[in-house]
C-alpha cells in the first residue's frame, strides 16, 4: 500500500489520535512546518506504547505524551551534535596531523608514500583516484596550484593530499598502513597500547562526527561496532554498545589532544545535562536510551590525567605555536 502525503493540519490531528497531547495547536504546526513530521518521528518514537518495537509498532502514544517533550528531545540533539562536532574536528585535525607527520617522516624519501604499494595496503591504492583523488579533488585550490607548478607530479605530497582528504579517508589510509610499527606509533601517540583498540576509538569517532555532521538521531546512538576495552575508561556492560560510552571515547582522545578542551566540552556537556534532566520524561528517555546520567562531570576528574606522549609534545611545538600567537 502506497501511503499519500499529508498536510500539516492531518499531520497534527494524526498525532492526536494516536494519544498525543498537544497543548497549543498553532504552535504544534508551526513545528511541523519547521522540523518535519518525519524527523518529528524520530523524537516521539520513544513516547510510544511500544517503542523500541520496529516490526509490530502500533503508534499509539503512552498515556499523558506531549508534543512538547518530543520537542525538547530534537533540541537536545541539536545540541549535543553541535557540541560533539565542535570538539570532534580537533581530534580529527590531530589525527590528521600526526598520520601525515609520521608517514612523512618514516618514509622521507617517498612525499607519496600514501600511493606506495610498498607502504600500503593495494585495496586503498586501487580506489585512490576514484574515491579521493578525482576530477572533484583535482579542483581544489592547493591542488590546482601544486599541479600548474609541477606538472610531471601525478599526486601531490603527503602533507598537501592527506590534509584535504576527508576524515574518513584518513581513517581508512591508517588502517591500510602496512607497518604495524607505524601504525602503533599513532597510536601510542593518543596513548593508546593496541592497534586494534585504537581503530576502533578512531572509527568510531568518525561515525559519531558523521552522524552529528548529517543530523542523524543522537540521543539513542549506537556504535555500529562494539567498543573495545580500552583506556577510555566505560562503566558498564552498556556503554560498549551507547552513547555516554561513545562520549567517553570522544572525551579519551580529546583528553589527549588538549586537557584543556577536554575541560570545556565536559563543562559544555554538564550544561546540556543539567538543562534537559530537569524535565522528567526526557530525563527517563536519555537515561534509557543513550546512558546518559545526570552527571557526566566533576571538578575533581580534572585530576590523574595522563601525560603526554613524547610525539604529542613535538607535534604540538611544530604545529601550534601559530595558533598560539594569534
Amino acid at each position: 500500500m502506497i501511503k499519500q502525503a499529508l498536510s500539516i493540519d492531518e499531520q497534527l490531528a494524526l498525532l492526536k489520535s494516536r494519544g498525543l497531547v498537544v497543548v497549543d495547536d498553532n504552535k504544534a504546526k508551526e513545528v511541523l512546518g519547521d522540523i518535519g513530521y518525519y524527523r518529528l518521528g524520530f523524537y516521539l518514537f520513544p513516547f510510544e506504547q511500544t517503542y523500541p518495537e520496529l516490526h509490530h509498532r502500533t503508534h499509539i502514544y503512552v498515556h499523558g505524551a506531549k508534543f512538547g517533550n518530543a520537542v525538547k528531545l530534537y533540541y537536545f540533539d541539536f545540541e549535543l551534535r553541535n557540541l560533539l562536532l565542535k570538539y570532534i574536528s580537533r581530534i580529527e585535525i590531530n589525527f590528521r596531523t600526526v598520520l601525515t607527520y609520521l608517514g612523512s617522516i618514516e618514509y622521507k624519501s617517498d612525499s607519496c608514500w600514501f600511493i606506495n604499494p610498498l607502504y600500503v595496503e593495494a585495496d586503498f591504492i586501487s580506489a585512490f583516484d576514484r574515491v579521493v583523488y578525482n576530477s572533484t579533488f583535482k579542483k581544489n585550490p592547493t591542488i590546482k596550484r601544486h599541479h600548474r607548478k609541477y606538472p610531471h607530479d601525478t599526486y601531490a605530497p603527503a602533507w598537501k593530499t592527506i590534509e584535504l582528504m576527508t576524515f574518513g579517508e584518513n581513517v581508512t589510509l591508517y588502517k591500510s598502513l602496512k607497518d604495524e610499527s607505524l601504525k602503533q606509533k599513532i597510536a601510542n601517540s593518543f596513548g593508546v597500547r593496541y592497534i586494534e583498540v585504537f581503530e576502533n576509538y578512531i572509527e568510531l569517532v568518525r561515525i559519531l562526527r558523521n552522524t552529528c555532521a548529517h543530523g542523524n538521531v543522537l540521543f539513542d546512538f549506537k556504535p555500529y561496532n562494539r567498543i573495545k576495552r580500552g583506556p577510555a575508561r566505560l562503566g558498564s556492560q552498556a556503554e560498549y554498545g551507547n552513547l555516554y560510552g561513545s562520549i567517553k571515547v570522544v572525551r579519551y582522545l580529546l583528553g589527549r589532544v588538549s586537557c584543556n578542551r577536554e575541560t570545556d566540552m565536559m563543562t559544555e556537556l554538564q550544561a546540556i545535562m543539567d538543562k534537559y534532566h530537569f524535565y522528567p520524561e526526557i530525563s527517563d528517555i536519555l537515561t534509557r536510551c543513550g546512558g546518559l546520567p545526570k552527571e557526566v562531570y566533576k571538578i575533581e576528574d580534572k585530576s590523574a590525567k595522563p601525560k603526554e606522549s613524547k610525539i604529542l609534545k613535538l607535534l604540538r611545538g611544530i604545529f601550534c605555536s601559530s595558533n598560539k600567537k594569534s
